[in-house]
Order: structure tokens, then C-alpha cells, then sequence
């Protein structure tokens, strides 16, 4: 086999192979343009409101917080469900704490997690479902175990809530289950759907690159190095005389 019918075959075989990935690369990006991020990452339901100051008196000692905690490493104050509390992050745990009592109030309950979800949701949907999961479903990707609200609107939408500190750590819908699935196609990563240097992206990017080498090689190769030097002169030529 003569060395043009090596890059020919080479060429060929890369350029199918590219070609199924380039359709789904394109097919991907514009299903993924249709959607606005907000719309796919739930916050068009979500409530948003600037937070309230902190009242300026006593608090329990953080002291007594960190002595509660495995390794704490943070700990702040914030609002939780009407209340001021220490929010404390430990090297495995977080935790949330009375900030006047110094007492801790998570892991929450059912009808804490409740209160949060009715309160970050603001759609037109009710709460049909309420669970603590231990198995979430793969959208979700995150500690566990996690409270799960269902709402039922239109978008199914579902709202992940910590149980630790009773912060909503996650918001999915079906249009979100779309959005990744098509970005899932798009980055080649049918695991995590994370990583953009994953093993078979950086094997079709080598792949492009042969596609491009060996087209070239086969453009030398059928033309010759003389015609392509005539070619280059007379388009040379021409811009020269349009100038």
C-alpha cells in the first residue's frame, strides 16, 4: 500500500469517526441555546431577598460551638427560619447552632425542611412529596443523606436541602434533566458529566488534528508542490491588481 493510500485511509476513518461527534457537538449547542441558565437552574422559582441585619447583642460564646464540632474550621452567623444562628463547618459535618442558646438544631427535621422549601419556592406549585433520601437520583450529586421537596408544577420542579445547615443545595427540573443530558453529549463525560479533560474528549481532539494533518498531506499530494506554489502566486497576483 503506497503511502498516499495510508493518509487516504487515515483520513477517511477520522473524518467518519469526527463526523458523528461534530452533528452531536452541533445538535447539543443548540438545544442547549434554546434554554436560559436561569431557567434551567430553577432560579426563576426561587425567592431571592437581600438578608437582614443582625441584631448587635449578646450571643451564646462560640466556644461551646466549636467544642460541639469534630474539627471546626468555620463557623458565621446568619438567619435561619426567622431565628439568628452559627452555621459551623467541621472537617466532615456542618451544623447548625442556636446562636443564644449555643444549642444544636440540625440534623433538621421533616417540618423544618418543609418551612425551607416553602419559603425559597415562589412558583405556583405545592409541595406534593417530602422525603429524606439516602439514594438520591444521579441530578442531584451531592451529600447524603438530603431532604427532597417535590413541587407540583409544570416543571416538576425539585429542591435539595441540606440537612446539616438547611440550605437548599440544589434545584432541578425537567427541563434542567434535558439541559444535562444534552450536556452530558456535548463535554463527553457520560459518567459525571464534569469533567472537560476527560480521556475520550482529549482522543477526539487528537483525532481532529490527524483529520487536519492528513487532509493537508492529501492536498499535497494530489496537487503537487508546484501547482500549489502556481495557485498561491495567482491568488497573490490577484490581490495585488484589486489593490
Amino acid at each position: 500500500m503506497t503511502f498516499a493510500k495510508i493518509v487516504q485511509r487515515i483520513h477517511l476513518w477520522a473524518g467518519l469517526l469526527l463526523g458523528v461527534q461534530v452533528i452531536i457537538w452541533m445538535l447539543s449547542g443548540v438545544v442547549m441555546s434554546w434554554f436560559h441558565l436561569d431557567l434551567v437552574r430553577g432560579e426563576r422559582s426561587a425567592f431571592s431577598a437581600p438578608a437582614p441585619e443582625l441584631e448587635a447583642k449578646g450571643y451564646a460564646s462560640p466556644g461551646g460551638v466549636i467544642a460541639q464540632m469534630d474539627g471546626a474550621i468555620t463557623i458565621s452567623l446568619r438567619y435561619f427560619l426567622g431565628r439568628v444562628v452559627y452555621e459551623a463547618e467541621g472537617v466532615n459535618e456542618r451544623a447548625l447552632f442556636d446562636a443564644s442558646t449555643g444549642e444544636r438544631i440540625t440534623p433538621i427535621e421533616e417540618k423544618s425542611a418543609r418551612k425551607v422549601a416553602n419559603t425559597d419556592y415562589v412558583g405556583a406549585g405545592e409541595i406534593k412529596q417530602l422525603r429524606l433520601m439516602s439514594d438520591a437520583p444521579h441530578e442531584y450529586r451531592g451529600k447524603q443523606p438530603v431532604w427532597r421537596a417535590d413541587f407540583d408544577d409544570r416543571l416538576h420542579t425539585r429542591l435539595y436541602i441540606s440537612p446539616e445547615n438547611g440550605r437548599v443545595v440544589s434545584r432541578r427540573n425537567d427541563i434542567w434533566r434535558v439541559y444535562d443530558f444534552f450536556w452530558m453529549l456535548h463535554i463527553m463525560d457520560y459518567v459525571d458529566r464534569k469533567d472537560f479533560n476527560n480521556p475520550l474528549i482529549k482522543a477526539f481532539s487528537a483525532g481532529g488534528l490527524l483529520f487536519s494533518f492528513s487532509g493537508m498531506i492529501l492536498v499535497v499530494l494530489k496537487k503537487g508542490r508546484n501547482q500549489i506554489a502556481r495557485d498561491l502566486q495567482f491568488i497573490v497576483g490577484r490581490r495585488r491588481r484589486s489593490t
